[in-house]
C-alpha cells in the first residue's frame, strides 16, 4: 500500500462550501414556494371547473312525500308566484289566457341560443331561471338573453336541492349566481326558482323555511302551472299538449334549455307558441304577470289610473318587490300606467320588452368586479382544463408508448446477451484500476474495501480522499492492512469535489481500464470481472454496471428498489439496444481510461458528472453498454430529506448536461445520432413525461370527485396493473425476489409523487437561473458485504 501526497486542483475550503451551500439553500426557499404556488394555482383552477361542472342530474327532489303540515293553506292553494312583502307570504297568479314562458337550467351553447331565436322570431319573451355554473362558463349567452328583452331568475349556482342545505350553503348558492350574472350581463336579479321545484302544493315542511328566508331577502319565489315534462322526450306532441294550459287559464310553464338532450323542446316551443296565440293567448315575463295581476285588482277596486295613498303609482310598490328597479333606475314601463307593459298580444314585444325586466338590477360596485372576477376566472379554467386534458393524453400515451417499447427491448436485450454463443470477443484477464472517491466515508469506506479484496479479477485500488474532515484515510489504510491487500494506494487531495477526485484517480491509474465506484458502494466477487469483459469489443468506451439498492429492508428502501430495478436497469436495456445510454452510473462503471481523457475527463460544469461524461463518450463515438451481471450495492438514502437533496441534484444535473451538450442535435456521426435519438428519449422520457405526469393523478382525482369515480379508479388500477406487469418482468430479468412489488401501489401514491415534485423543482431553477451545489449525504455504513444482501 502506497500514499501520494496530496494533488492540486480547485481549492474550496469546508467553510467556504458551507457558506456556499447556506446561499444556495437560501436562493432554493422562493423557488420551492414559485413551484407551492404554481400548484396551488392549478389545482384551484381545476376545483373550480369541477365545482362549475356539478351540472344538472336528474329532475327529482331528494326526498318526496314530506309533510306539509307547517306550510299555510293560502300558499299551497294559491298561485305559482310567491313572495314575502310585508313579511307575509302572498301569492299571485299569471292573469287568464296570459302565459309567462319559463325556462330552467340554462344557459347551454347548443339549446339556449336555439331558443332564443325562436322566441325573437315570435316576438315572445321568456324568463330563464339559470344556473350560476353555466352562467360563469357561457357569459356571452346570458348577455345576449338580456339584450333580446327576457327575463332571468336564479335557478342556484350548483343546481342543488336547497331544502336540505344549511343556511351558510344557501347564501353561497344565491350570492354565487348574483355575482355570475354581474360579471356575465352587468345585472342582478329578484326572481328565484327552487331545482326540483314543480307546483305550489309542493311545498313542504322542509322547503318551506328556504322559501322563507329568500322571501324576507326580497326574492321572489316562482313555481309551476303547468309542466311540459320536455326533460322526459316525450315526443313533440306530448309536449305541446302537456304545456297547453286547461279552460283558457293563466299559466306559468316550464321548458327547459339545459339538463339534457333538447331538440324536441326546440322542435315544440315555435308550434306551442303560434297554437297558443291562435287561441287569444298572451305572452310576458313573470314580471309582467305579476303586474298585469296587480293592475287588475287595482282596477277591479277602481283604482285605476289613480296614486296611491303614499304618492305611488299604483302598482309601484308590487313592482318593487318584485324586482326592485328597472335597470337604470325607472320603474315600470317609463310612465306607462301599471296594466300596459306586457300586453304584447300577437303584436309582438318590440320597444317595449325592457320594461318587461323589472326583476333586474343593475350591478355596480363591488359586486360588478367581483362578478367580472368569476367570470375571467372561469374563462381560465375553461381553457385551462381541456388544454391540460388534451396535453396529459399526449403524456399517457408517451408513457405507456414507453412501457411497452421498455418491455420489448428489454426481453430482446435479455435474450442477446444470454445466449450462449453471445461473447464479446476474448476474455479479457487484464488488470484493471478501480478508482474510488471519498468524502467523509468513514462508515462505508471498510466495507467498500472489504468486497473488492474478494474481486476475482486482478485489479488495483485508488482511493483518492477528497479532503474529508473525518478518519476516512486512515480507516482505509487500516482496512487494507487488516484484509492483506497490498493493492491499494490512498490519494489524499485538497476538497476539490467528486470530479476532481475522479480525474486525479485517471491520471494516477496504472492500467488501461479504470472503474469508478462511489465510496458506499460494495462489489459482488465477480462485479470487476463481469463489468470490463464488454471491452473485448474495441468499439466499446464505457460499460454500466447494474446498481442495487443494498438498504431495501425500510420503506424507503424497498421503494427506491423498485425504482432502481425497474426503471434504471429496463431503461438501460433499453437505451443499450438503442446505442444511446445516456448515464454510466457513479456507483459502478468502467471506462477505457485514453477515452476519458480524450475528452476532456470528468467535468465540473454540472453536477451530474457520469451523465456529462456519458454523453461525451458518445460524441466521441465510443460505445457504450449495459453489463446486467456486473452487480454492485449501493446505500440509497434513508430519509425523504436526503432522498430530495440526491434526486434534486440528479435531475437538475442531468438537465445541465443536456443543455451542456445541445449541439449534438447538429452534429454528424456518432455525436449526431446521440443528439437525435439519446437526447429526444432523455428529454421526453426523464423530463416532459415526468413533470407532467403528476397531473394524470391529480386529473384521476378530479375525474373521481366530478365526473365518474368508477371509471376513474379502474383507469387508475389498469395503469397500475401494466406498471406492475413491467415491474416483475424487470424483477424477473434481475432474479429479484417479488415480495417488493407489494409495496408497488403505495409507492405510486407517496414516492413517485416526491420524485415529480422533485424533478418540477429542478426545472424551476433550471429556467430561473438559478445554481446546485453538491450536497454529502450522511451514511450510516449499513449495506456490508453482498453475501449479507437480502
Amino acid at each position: 500500500m502506497a500514499t501520494t501526497t496530496p494533488s492540486r486542483g480547485r481549492r474550496r475550503a469546508p467553510s467556504r462550501m458551507t457558506r456556499a451551500a447556506g446561499k444556495a439553500a437560501a436562493l432554493q426557499k422562493p423557488r420551492v414556494i414559485l413551484a407551492l404556488l404554481l400548484l396551488l394555482a392549478l389545482t384551484s383552477v381545476m376545483l373550480l371547473d369541477g365545482y362549475l361542472r356539478a351540472e344538472v342530474g336528474g329532475d327529482e327532489r331528494v326526498r318526496s312525500n314530506a309533510s306539509s303540515s307547517k306550510v299555510p293553506d293560502k300558499v299551497l292553494d294559491g298561485g305559482p308566484i310567491l313572495s314575502f312583502r310585508g313579511g307575509e307570504a302572498q301569492s299571485q297568479s299569471v292573469p287568464e289566457k296570459t302565459i309567462a314562458l319559463t325556462f330552467d337550467d340554462g344557459p347551454n351553447p347548443t339549446w339556449t341560443p336555439q331558443i332564443l331565436k325562436i322566441l325573437e322570431e315570435n316576438d315572445v319573451p321568456g324568463t330563464f331561471f339559470v344556473v350560476g355554473s353555466m352562467v360563469s362558463r357561457y357569459p356571452s349567452i346570458v348577455k345576449d338573453l338580456v339584450n333580446q328583452g327576457n327575463e332571468i331568475g336564479i335557478h342556484t349556482f350548483t343546481h342543488v336541492d336547497l331544502s336540505y342545505q344549511s343556511d351558510d350553503r344557501i347564501a353561497r348558492e344565491m350570492d354565487q349566481t348574483q355575482l355570475a350574472l354581474a360579471g356575465a350581463a352587468g345585472i342582478t336579479t329578484t326572481l328565484f326558482r327552487a331545482p326540483y321545484s314543480s307546483e305550489a302544493d309542493a311545498i313542504d315542511n322542509y322547503s318551506w323555511p328556504v322559501y322563507k328566508k329568500l322571501g324576507e331577502e326580497g326574492y321572489t319565489s316562482v313555481f309551476v302551472d303547468t309542466d311540459s315534462d320536455d326533460w322526459k322526450r316525450p315526443g313533440v306532441s306530448k309536449i305541446i299538449k302537456w304545456a297547453t294550459p286547461s279552460k283558457n287559464k293563466g299559466a306559468s310553464v316550464l321548458f327547459h334549455d339545459a339538463g339534457g338532450e333538447r331538440s324536441q323542446t326546440v322542435k315544440a316551443l315555435g308550434t306551442y307558441i303560434k297554437k297558443m296565440k291562435a287561441k287569444g293567448y298572451t305572452f310576458t315575463t313573470i314580471s309582467g304577470a305579476i303586474r298585469q295581476t296587480e293592475s287588475a285588482n287595482q282596477q277591479a277596486n277602481g283604482q285605476t289610473g289613480q296614486t296611491g295613498q303614499n304618492g305611488q303609482q299604483p302598482g309601484s310598490e308590487q313592482s318593487e318587490q318584485a324586482g326592485g328597479q328597472v335597470p337604470g333606475g325607472q320603474q315600470g314601463q317609463q310612465g306607462q300606467q301599471p296594466g300596459q307593459e306586457g300586453q304584447l298580444g300577437q303584436s309582438g314585444q318590440a320597444g317595449g320588452v325592457n320594461s318587461l325586466q323589472a326583476a333586474h338590477r343593475t350591478a355596480t360596485g363591488t359586486t360588478l368586479y367581483e362578478g367580472k372576477a368569476l367570470v375571467a376566472a372561469v374563462a381560465v379554467a375553461e381553457w385551462t382544463v381541456p388544454g391540460l386534458a388534451t396535453g396529459l393524453a399526449v403524456v399517457g400515451v408517451a408513457v405507456m408508448g414507453r412501457f411497452g417499447m421498455m418491455l420489448i427491448l428489454a426481453r430482446r436485450h435479455y435474450r442477446q446477451r444470454n445466449k450462449r454463443r453471445f461473447s464479446w470477443g476474448p476474455t479479457v484477464t487484464q488488470p484493471v484500476s478501480v478508482i474510488v472517491p471519498a468524502y467523509n466515508e468513514k462508515e462505508c469506506i471498510a466495507n467498500t474495501l472489504e468486497s473488492l479484496a474478494k474481486s476475482t479479477h486482478p485489479i488495483e485500488i485508488i482511493v483518492v480522499d477528497d479532503g474529508s474532515t473525518d478518519d476516512t484515510s486512515q480507516i482505509a489504510r487500516d482496512a487494507a492492512r487488516s484484509f492483506g491487500m497490498t493493492n491499494v494506494r490512498v490519494i489524499r487531495q485538497e476538497n476539490a469535489g467528486k470530479p476532481a477526485a475522479l480525474n486525479n484517480g485517471v491520471r494516477s491509474a496504472s492500467y488501461d481500464i479504470v472503474v469508478m465506484m462511489d465510496g458506499d458502494t460494495v462489489f459482488e466477487p465477480d462485479a470487476v470481472h463481469q463489468l470490463v469483459q464488454p471491452f473485448a469489443d474495441p468499439e466499446v468506451g464505457a460499460v454500466a454496471g447494474n446498481a442495487k439498492v443494498g438498504n431495501r429492508n425500510t420503506i424507503i428502501g424497498a421503494w427506491q428498489h423498485i425504482e432502481y430495478v425497474m426503471g434504471f436497469n429496463l431503461d438501460r436495456r433499453m437505451y443499450d439496444l438503442l446505442r444511446c445510454m445516456p448515464t454510466i452510473p457513479g456507483a459502478i462503471g468502467a471506462f477505457r481510461r485514453d477515452a476519458v481523457l480524450e475528452v476532456g475527463g470528468m467535468s465540473e460544469d454540472t453536477l451530474a458528472e457520469d451523465t456529462d461524461i456519458t454523453i461525451a463518450m458518445h460524441r466521441g463515438g465510443w460505445r457504450v453498454v449495459y453489463q446486467e451481471h456486473a452487480r454492485a450495492w449501493t446505500e440509497a438514502p434513508a430519509s425523504l430529506k436526503q432522498l430530495w437533496s440526491q434526486r434534486y441534484r440528479w435531475s437538475y444535473g442531468t438537465m445541465q448536461a443536456l443543455w451542456k451538450h445541445r449541439k449534438s442535435l447538429t452534429d454528424k456521426g456518432p455525436s449526431g445520432r446521440f443528439g437525435r435519438v439519446g437526447m429526444p428519449l432523455v428529454v421526453i422520457f426523464q423530463i416532459i413525461t415526468p413533470v407532467f405526469a403528476p397531473l394524470i393523478d391529480v386529473f384521476t382525482a378530479y375525474s373521481m370527485i366530478f365526473i365518474d369515480f368508477k371509471a376513474a379508479l379502474l383507469a387508475w388500477l389498469a395503469v397500475l396493473g401494466i406498471q406492475l406487469v413491467c415491474a416483475a418482468y424487470a424483477f424477473r430479468l434481475d432474479r429479484e425476489k417479488y415480495r417488493y412489488l407489494l409495496m408497488m401501489p403505495l409507492q405510486q401514491l407517496a414516492y413517485r409523487q416526491m420524485m415529480y415534485l422533485v424533478l418540477i423543482h429542478s426545472c424551476i431553477t433550471a429556467l430561473t437561473g438559478g445554481r446546485l451545489r453538491w450536497q454529502k449525504l450522511k451514511r450510516t455504513g449499513e449495506v456490508g458485504t453482498p453475501a449479507g444482501v437480502s
